[in-house]
């Protein structure tokens, strides 16, 4: 199947590793040029020349605080000056750390907000306008399954990433009217270094082992299992494609089934 990406200009946040990574590659291995942003320096220029020896893409890398705006809008202003356009925005960003509401302090929740709200709105605000120019683009955000079924120990994400989810539906209604599509993939558990970490933290609070914690994990899906991290690429990179041309305004699960609602 032909999803008509080759040299559409695809902006993926957070892609040094983990999800952000995975759909950097699927998109590069599409034929996209990629504008890829993320706070560590080595890792996402490791990251960068990895992508690019693999798939020949064109790949344009900046190390980015994606909860400072300014620093946004020079990283978009620079991929338009070296692109020309702005087809595809994926914003991603790393997850709030695992607290009860009792272990959280005010600046934790200042934090989550900036990290994973903010950062999607200032996205948002700088490629939107360039997508509606052109009467197409695709604006993509990197949630969790947390916005369907809140998870035990994760209130920060259960909380603020529900906010992104309604962003997505308000932006999808707005722009919808000038074929610019904006969905919410909301991944569950899923092999990275974040799920390993998060793992440990439970495990040590819960005085068991990181393993026991995977356990659960896998067994809270039907397919008994976590996730890989191309399985959830390949629907983010469909989303970002030509044949996903009637899709908007969603969120769609990567979870194995976990969530056990019916939406």
């Amino acid at each position: 199947m032909d999803l008509g990406l080759k040299d559409r200009v695809a902006v993926v946040a957070a892609s040094s590793q983990g999800l952000g990574k995975a759909v950097a590659l699927g998109l590069a291995a599409e034929g996209a040029k990629l504008a890829l942003c993320a706070r560590t320096e080595s890792t996402l220029s490791v990251t960068a020349r990895e992508i690019a020896r693999e798939t020949g893409a064109d790949v344009l890398a900046r190390p980015l605080d994606v909860t400072n705006y300014d620093a946004v809008c020079r990283f978009i202003a620079e991929v338009m000056s070296r692109y020309g356009r702005v087809d595809i925005c994926v914003a991603n960003a790393g997850g709030p750390p695992s607290k009860t509401f009792a272990e959280t302090t005010v600046e934790d929740w200042h934090c989550a907000a900036e990290m994973n709200l903010m950062s999607t709105v200032y996205f948002a605000r700088e490629t939107l306008p360039l997508m509606l120019q052109r009467r197409w683009g695709r604006f993509i955000a990197i949630t969790s399954m947390t916005v369907k079924q809140p998870v035990e120990g994760l209130i920060l994400s259960n909380s603020v990433r529900a906010g992104v989810s309604g962003l997505i539906k308000s932006l999808a209604n707005e722009y919808g009217p000038y074929n610019v599509l904006v969905n919410n993939v909301c991944p569950g558990y899923t092999a990275t270094a974040r799920l390993i970490s998060l793992a440990g933290t439970l495990a040590q609070k819960q005085g068991v082992t990181p393993q026991e914690i995977e356990a659960r994990w896998a067994g809270q899906a039907p397919l008994g299992r976590v996730g890989r991290p191309g399985e959830f690429a390949d629907l983010v990179v469909f989303l970002a494609s030509e044949r996903a041309s009637y899709i908007t305004g969603v969120s769609i699960a990567v979870d194995g089934g976990a969530v056990k609602g019916l939406y």
